[in-house]
């Protein structure tokens, strides 16, 4: 296996602060990832507290189990999406649970992993988060029809030029199919007008950025799962048991929003989301983006 980049959590002491985790109680981190965020929860919760640890990506859990073996039994690791945390967690037996983790989109691991989720590195283009789902990128941009593809691109990336991308990619894949990332780039930017390219480039934003968040929300059903994730998520906390979010793109923000305000058994503890401070994003760009709304269960 490669050599893992170092994981730096995001809005580390903002999810300490609102998921508030004591002595001795339990927690599940929906997104385990490699640890970063589990480890900080178990230090606050020791010496017996306990930690469901959930993540679709295999590689993830392997190197979670990895960077968090000091804890040793107090961890249990499930490789599952967290839209089945309901089912799942009656195999878990615990008292209550006190606090549920959300860190949602795609890892530093993942973007740099060489299974397509990155327009900056040229890879087969798969985006699978676990090698569960069925659908491909690849199959997506080379077997759906035109309007299909048009949609997911406007619909999940916001991306104004999707017609004309859409065109681009069907124009494409008519000569040769869409097999890797580089091919895709190059339809997404032959379909983009040089004014757009330069404006996204002032505003420090790739012209391929959106597509590829579109395609990556299609092939994991991403939208789908959060809402899934999220009701379970209600269920199974204790009250007075807190849930956090982490999310990088305005639909998930705004589906969390959404749920939160909807709920009646839950207090809003971020009327407005909290965003990552300047030094923050110094040291990880890639908290540039992140929005964390919380609540508690009452």
């Amino acid at each position: 296996m490669q050599s893992m980049q170092p994981h730096i959590p995001v809005l580390r002491r903002e999810v300490i602060k609102y998921l508030a985790p004591q002595k001795n109680q339990n927690f599940i981190d929906a997104t385990v990832g490699f640890g970063g965020h589990a480890k900080l929860i178990l230090e606050k919760t020791s010496p017996r507290g306990l930690l469901f640890a959930i993540d679709q990506d295999p590689v993830a859990i392997e190197e979670a189990q990895k960077n968090l073996k000091n804890y040793g039994n107090r961890i249990t690791f499930i490789n599952r999406n967290f839209d089945e945390m309901g089912l799942l967690v009656r195999k878990w037996p615990v008292p209550e649970i006190s606090g549920i983790l959300f860190d949602l989109g795609a890892s530093s691991y993942q973007l740099s992993s060489g299974r397509g989720f990155s327009f900056l590195k040229d890879s087969p283009l798969d985006m699978r988060m676990s090698p569960n789902v069925k659908e491909t990128a690849e199959k997506i941009i080379n077997r759906w029809p035109a309007e299909k593809i048009r949609q997911i691109i406007w619909q999940y990336g916001e991306e104004s030029m999707a017609a004309a991308i859409t065109r681009e990619i069907i124009r494409a894949r008519r000569i040769h199919p869409i097999e890797r990332t580089g091919e895709l780039v190059e339809a997404i930017e032959k379909a983009m007008p040089l004014r757009e390219k330069a404006k996204r480039k002032m505003h420090a934003k790739h012209f391929a950025t959106l597509t590829f968040q579109a395609l990556r929300i299609a092939v994991n059903d991403e939208l789908s799962a959060l809402e899934n994730g999220l009701k379970q998520a209600l269920q199974i906390l204790s009250p007075g048991g807190g849930i956090v979010v982490i999310s990088f793109h305005s639909l998930e923000d705004r589906i969390v929003k959404q749920f939160f305000r909807e709920s009646p058994d839950l207090e809003i503890l971020t009327p407005k989301p909290v965003i990552p401070s300047e030094k923050e994003i110094d040291d990880n760009p890639r908290a540039r983006s992140a929005k964390l709304r919380a609540v508690r269960k009452k």
